[in-house]
């Protein structure tokens, strides 16, 4: 059915297409004017996630579809228990593993450990593609420990995982494009899916906007749950983006970046978070 290269081909190609797809309509459809250009930000960001991705393969070098394959051939698993198979398992593990995204994106702003080390990803002083996959590789072992849970609990198919891997990656490139979409497309997208007009507001300095729209894929968590905002107080060109002057100018720095979960949470202006 799977083997080990054919998934890591058929994602690393599904990755490179959708990174250069959204880098290229970033160059030509900008929606926000850029204050810190890409030879700037790029280096340290691209430095995280290199760095992820060797950590993980270390580490994990099955990954979350090998884990889902070991699962559904040893039958662990509450599907596997309840006897659900097919379309119905695979659509709940789809669900269910966005939703523990959602959760996860959720704790690492309200529990303080977490929120030092996801404040990496917060600290770019820009949203575009590559700000999607800049985490400390601590948070990226944690998330992958934390999906990892859920497909063992749940023990759906093994092609839904794949199926939500790739879209969680393509996802969450899509959401952080500093693209420019037509107001009507985004209004009616965003019923459904996550645009990057509704999850830039997540990135604002401004604690209120930053503790919401944390999902990546499916938009109804959030307005499920009460943490969706609509728009940035100061609209899209007029917000600031980051965690204010302590730490977002440093940020281009990719060792500074390393360094940042073990900073204090330094207190800036009441809007910010503290």
């Amino acid at each position: 059915m799977f083997d080990e290269i054919d998934i890591n081909q058929l994602r690393m190609a599904c990755f490179a297409g959708i990174f250069l797809l959204m880098a290229l309509l970033e160059a030509g459809l900008p929606r926000r004017r850029r204050t810190s250009g890409r030879l700037k930000r790029w280096p340290a960001n691209w430095g995280l996630i290199l760095l992820d991705a060797l950590v993980v393969r270390l580490i994990f070098p099955i990954g979350g579809v090998g884990l889902a394959l070991l699962v559904v051939d040893k039958g662990w698993g509450l599907f596997p228990l309840l006897g659900w198979s097919g379309l119905l398992a695979g659509l709940l593990t789809f669900l269910a593993l966005d939703l523990a995204v959602w959760f996860q994106h959720l704790m690492s702003h309200k529990i303080p450990l977490f929120w030092r080390i996801h404040r990496v990803h917060h600290a770019d002083s820009e949203v575009d593609a590559t700000t999607a996959l800049r985490f400390h590789p601590i948070e990226i072992l944690l998330s992958f420990i934390w999906k990892g849970l859920v497909i063992a609990a749940l023990g759906g198919p093994v092609e839904a995982v794949l199926i939500f891997e790739i879209v969680l990656n393509g996802s969450a490139i899509f959401s952080h494009a500093n693209l420019r979409i037509p107001l009507w497309a985004d209004r009616l997208l965003r019923y459904v899916i996550v645009t990057p007009d509704m999850h830039r507001v997540h990135h604002s300095v401004y604690r209120r906007e930053t503790d919401s729209n944390y999902g990546f894929y499916l938009s109804f968590w959030d307005r499920l749950f009460g943490t969706y905002v609509d728009q940035p107080e100061k609209g899209h060109d007029g917000m600031e983006i980051g965690l204010g002057p302590s730490l977002t100018p440093k940020a281009h720095s990719f060792l500074f970046s390393l360094s940042i979960p073990f900073f204090e949470n330094s207190r800036r202006r009441s809007t910010d978070r503290d």
